[in-house]
């Protein structure tokens, strides 16, 4: 059976910065599109940021473009989430999810398009 283990998540201050790991298990990993979401607390699960198979396409969501970066090394089956400037609006659990993929980068921004799903990670900015 699939696996994803999130880790990396914390405490941490307002513009601190945080990198999360996902580590995947028994796929394919480099036939699968990786996606990171959050979700807050009564609020619906939100795109970060998606990447390609190969690494070389990324997309990322309006709330975070620009102080987010994702990454991923096939060789050791693990995708990246390095976020920067933190805010307090960034309070959610972080998940990684991963989909097979067929089409390209911008079709995985929705949540329903992904078939494994990790347990998620709590990240807290406090102000």
């Amino acid at each position: 059976q699939v696996q994803l283990v999130e880790s990396g998540g914390g405490l941490v201050q307002a513009g601190d910065f945080l990198r999360l790991s996902c580590a995947a298990s028994r796929l394919t990993f480099s036939s699968y599109a990786m996606g990171w979401f959050r979700q807050a607390p009564g609020k619906e699960r939100e795109l970060v940021s998606t990447i390609s198979g190969d690494g070389g396409t990324t997309y990322y969501g309006d709330s975070v473009k620009a102080r987010c970066t994702i990454s991923r090394d096939n060789a050791k089956n693990t995708v990246y989430l390095q976020m920067n400037s933190l805010k307090p609006e960034d309070t959610a659990v972080y998940y990684c999810a991963a989909a097979l993929e067929l089409y390209a980068t911008d079709y995985y921004s929705r949540a329903n398009r992904y078939d494994y799903w990790g347990q998620g990670t709590q990240v807290t900015v406090s102000s």
